[in-house]
């Protein structure tokens, strides 16, 4: 994919009660209701089996079941922001995402879909509560950051390679208006404007792709292609599988139309990508 943002499909709403949530009923969207809440209850059944094991493990296993999952282009905008979930069809970030709150959720002990829904809340906006177009985490640097400061996730980039430093200036959407119907609102553009301001020259860590196999990855990590487009961060993301001890990595593909464990290293998908300078490598926290 050249660049992520976000689109939404469906129009189903939630009827159950969500006490434990900060978004409202009418805030939420299933793609499917039934079949979607069907598969978060069975993955985290199956993590509650496995006498919910580490976050690596977790997401590990979740990522295995969502296997073969169809690839479906720019998931999450629909005419009001809402929390939009889907099981059966992702892109890349809404991929990520999803694995992540479902190890989360594993790590509470919790087995229910309401709290899943909780926890993809979480990680998706800023502060952790969605508060229209805006309070959603565009950028995979401002999802990192906001989700590390909260104790969600981990930046071990520099923990487990050769780490090299990058300075840019994020600032792709502002730039791209015309890309994201939503910032037709003056009030949104302005928004998205006053938050890219904090990401000017910012400093970016990552390793380089001949860094890549000697690193100290592990399954269930996840891995932010860094873009050389201009004003971008991160073009795609997946999460690791170690592969006889090589790292691999499964992603919602575009080209292949579905979540798949690419065919290639990650090493060397990251060589041959020509947007891609290097990865970024992001833990579930324990």
């Amino acid at each position: 994919m050249k660049y992520i943002h976000r689109l939404a499909l469906g129009s189903f709403m939630i009827c159950a009660s969500l006490q434990s949530m900060a978004v409202t009923p009418g805030q939420v969207r299933f793609i499917n209701e039934a079949t979607d809440t069907a598969k978060i209850t069975s993955i985290l059944i199956k993590l509650a089996d496995m006498g919910y094991p580490e976050a690596s493990i977790s997401a590990k296993t979740a990522t295995d079941m969502l296997l073969g999952a169809s690839y479906a282009k720019d998931l999450l905008e629909g005419t009001d922001e809402m929390l939009t979930v889907s099981m059966d069809s992702f892109d890349c970030m809404t991929f990520v995402e999803t694995v992540t709150a479902l190890a989360l959720t594993s790590n509470e002990r919790r087995s229910s879909w309401h709290d899943f829904i909780y926890n993809l809340e979480r990680l998706r906006y800023r502060n952790g509560a969605i508060d229209g177009y805006g309070s959603r985490l565009h950028y995979v640097s401002d999802w990192i950051i906001d989700n590390v400061h909260r104790g969600n996730l981990e930046d071990v980039t520099a923990r487990v390679g050769n780490a090299s430093y990058k300075v840019k200036t994020i600032n792709y959407m502002s730039s791209n208006r015309d890309e994201y119907p939503k910032l037709k609102d003056d009030a949104e553009f302005e928004r998205i404007k006053n938050l890219e301001i904090g990401y000017r020259s910012h400093r970016l860590p990552y390793l380089k792709p001949g860094n890549i196999s000697r690193a100290a990855l592990r399954d269930g990590d996840i891995v932010a292609f860094m873009s050389n487009k201009q004003g971008l961060d991160v073009s795609h993301m997946g999460i690791v599988e170690m592969v006889d001890g090589v790292p691999m990595f499964v992603h919602a593909s575009s080209k292949e139309g579905k979540v798949v464990l690419d065919r290639l290293p990650l090493a060397d998908y990251a060589q041959r990508t020509k947007d891609c300078y290097g990865i970024r490598v992001i833990r579930i926290k324990e």
